[in-house]
């Protein structure tokens, strides 16, 4: 074969075995690395459905989240709100495993999967049943390591990450180290536990219209126990995304619209 003709016969090739095989199975053939993180069948569907952005708490528009429920992991001050009480508790009380605190003399109670007025109330009945001395008792939340989120995927450091109550799917990619050179940000998505029988929560993340454009409409506030997934892209994820119908509008395909310049005021000249 003349040799001005091979560059275009190979592209004749890989355009064949791409049409009739697939993407992935030509990049493993040709010795590319396929992608390690891959979004599900379902995944995809169900990102791929959720046109329009989803009317929860996002980055301009934040709110306070449910109330805070106490899990083994986090960690209590139980303390006599009189100084002058002649009951002594221990100082910070870690959760347990089994959902207990240390006491002392006073015995362990367990105050796990419940709020902190609640634990309040059960506290001061645990120990006025075993003291003679009423004493009213003020708690507090001083450590809180069981409600977290997770980043996962093409990121440089995925791993599960305490939830302070403000951060951002963006704040927890930075968190996470940022994105990989393997990271296709045109597939994050951002989904929600839900029960085994429950109805989904998979919300796509528009991370360059985030970062460069400054829309905040995929940039969700974060809640306890969120997922955010990186997939990773091939190669030739490029070339076969050109494949698709170009019609067909992706979650991220809205419109954007600039804002209008400002107009100078127009001043009077003087008389």
């Amino acid at each position: 074969m003349c040799p001005r003709f091979r560059p275009l016969a190979v592209t004749f090739a890989l355009a064949f075995l791409v049409s009739g095989t697939g993407c992935n199975t030509v990049a493993s053939t040709l010795g590319f690395t396929p992608p390690v993180h891959k979004l599900i069948k379902p995944a995809v569907e169900f990102r791929e459905a959720a046109v329009n952005p989803a009317a929860l708490p996002k980055e301009l528009d934040k709110a306070s989240l449910a109330a805070y429920i106490v899990e083994p992991g986090d960690a209590l001050s139980v303390e006599p709100t009189d100084l002058d009480s002649p009951i002594r508790l221990p100082g910070n009380q870690p959760v347990l495993q089994d959902g207990t605190i240390d006491l002392g003399a006073l015995g362990r109670p367990v105050v796990a999967w419940k709020t902190i007025p609640q634990i309040e109330i059960d506290l001061k009945k645990w120990i006025d049943a075993r003291s003679k001395d009423k004493v009213p008792i003020m708690v507090r939340l001083i450590g809180r390591e069981s409600k977290v989120y997770y980043v996962l995927g093409e990121v440089n450091a995925p791993r599960a990450y305490p939830l302070a109550g403000r951060e951002t799917v963006l704040d927890g990619l930075l968190t996470a180290g940022g994105l990989t050179r393997q990271a296709d940000m045109k597939k994050i998505i951002l989904s929600r536990p839900t029960p085994a029988d429950g109805c989904r929560v998979v919300l796509p993340v528009c991370y360059n219209q985030i970062i460069q454009l400054g829309d905040t409409a995929t940039n969700y506030q974060l809640q306890p126990g969120d997922r955010i997934y990186v997939p990773s892209q091939s190669p030739l994820d490029d070339f076969c995304n050109r494949r698709k119908n170009k019609s067909q509008c992706g979650p991220c395909q809205g419109s954007q619209v600039p804002c209008a310049p400002a107009v100078p005021a127009v001043v009077a000249p003087a008389k």
